[in-house]
C-alpha cells in the first residue's frame, strides 16, 4: 500500500496580472468567492483529504498571505465579547497551527516545474500533493479526497482530469491514454499545450496532484520546457513506465477557472447559488436581469 499522503504544496507566487488592479496590493490568493478567500477553498480541500502539513511557495508582496493564517487574538476577543460564536468558529477555521504551515520563496518566475522544487527540502523523500488555488472545484466529496482514495489503489503519480474541447486544448497538459478504466485511465505520455490538432486526447490535466518524490529528482535534471518554463508536466511524464506510473482521474465535480476574470464571476454565482442564507435573494436577482435582457432584444 502506498504511503499516506499528508504533504501539500500550494504554488501561490504568481503576480495576478489579469486582476489588476485589483492585484496591486492584494494578492490574488486572498480575493474573495463570496465571504471566503481562493486559498480557504484550497486549504478546506487539503484538510478533507488528510493534509496535515501545509507548503507554500510565494513571493515578494505577499504578506497579506501569511497574516491571513494567523491567529488575531484582538478581532477574536472581540467577537467573544459580542456573543458571536459562529463568526469566532468561522474565524477559527482559518488560523493555522504553530508548525503545519510553511513558506518558501521563489525568487524567479520560471514555471509550476520550478514552483513545486523549491519546496523540494520540505518533502523529502515522501509522496505529496499539489494544489492550485485558481482551480477551484465544487464537488460533494473534495476532489483531493477523491483522489487520495484513488491512490491509496494505484501508488504512482495522479493528476486530476477533465474533458475539455479540442479547441481549448492549447491552454492544458493533455493526456496521452493507454488504458482507460473509467474513472482512473493510465498514461502513456504527457504533452504540454499541444495545438488543437495535435492534442492525444480531449483529457486535460487540472490543478490537483499526487506526486511521487521521484518526480522532484526529475525537476532537478529538467532544463525549460514550453513558453521558456520548467514545466511539471514533463518531470511527471519522466516517470511514466516506472515504478512510480501515471495516472489520470476524472474526478466527480464542476472546475472553475478563477484564474480568469469570467471564471472568477462564474464561480460566485455557483457558489452562492449553494448557500441557503443567499440562493433566494441573488437568484430573484438574476431571474429579474435575464427578464429585462430578453425584453431588450
Amino acid at each position: 500500500m502506498p504511503k499516506k499522503v499528508t504533504k501539500a504544496i500550494f504554488p501561490v507566487a504568481g503576480l495576478g496580472t489579469r486582476f489588476l488592479p485589483a492585484t496591486k496590493s492584494v494578492p490574488k490568493e486572498i480575493m474573495t468567492l463570496v465571504d471566503r478567500p481562493l486559498v480557504q477553498y484550497a486549504i478546506d480541500e487539503a484538510r478533507a483529504a488528510g493534509i496535515k502539513e501545509f507548503i507554500f511557495v510565494t513571493s515578494r508582496g505577499k504578506s497579506a498571505l501569511e497574516d491571513y493564517f494567523d491567529h488575531n487574538p484582538i478581532l477574536e476577543q472581540e467577537l467573544r465579547k459580542k456573543g458571536k460564536d459562529d463568526l469566532l468558529d468561522t474565524l477559527k477555521a482559518t488560523n493555522m497551527d504553530s508548525g503545519a504551515i510553511a513558506y518558501i520563496r521563489q525568487h524567479r518566475a520560471l514555471g509550476l516545474g520550478h514552483a513545486v522544487w523549491c519546496a523540494r527540502r520540505l518533502i523529502g523523500n515522501e509522496p505529496f500533493a499539489v494544489i492550485l488555488p485558481d482551480d477551484v472545484i465544487a464537488a460533494e466529496k473534495p476532489c483531493l479526497q477523491q483522489m487520495v482514495e484513488a491512490y491509496a489503489e494505484t501508488g504512482g503519480n495522479m493528476v486530476a482530469a477533465m474533458e475539455v474541447p479540442p479547441e481549448k486544448a492549447s491552454a492544458y497538459g493533455v493526456l496521452d491514454v493507454s488504458e482507460d478504466m473509467g474513472s482512473i485511465v493510465s498514461v502513456k505520455g504527457m504533452v504540454e499545450k499541444p495545438k488543437a490538432d495535435e492534442a492525444p486526447s480531449n483529457l486535460a490535466v487540472i490543478g490537483r496532484y499526487i506526486l511521487s518524490p521521484s518526480v522532484l529528482t526529475h525537476l532537478n535534471k529538467i532544463k525549460s520546457g514550453a513558453g521558456g518554463e520548467i514545466q511539471l508536466t514533463d518531470a511527471i511524464a519522466a516517470d511514466i513506465g516506472t515504478e512510480n506510473n501515471v495516472f489520470g482521474y476524472r474526478f466527480r465535480g464542476q472546475r472553475f477557472d478563477c484564474g480568469s476574470k469570467a471564471g472568477f464571476l462564474q464561480a460566485t454565482v455557483a457558489f452562492a447559488l449553494a448557500r441557503d442564507d443567499l440562493r433566494d435573494d441573488l437568484a430573484r436577482y438574476l431571474s429579474e436581469i435575464s427578464h429585462v435582457g430578453k425584453a431588450a432584444e
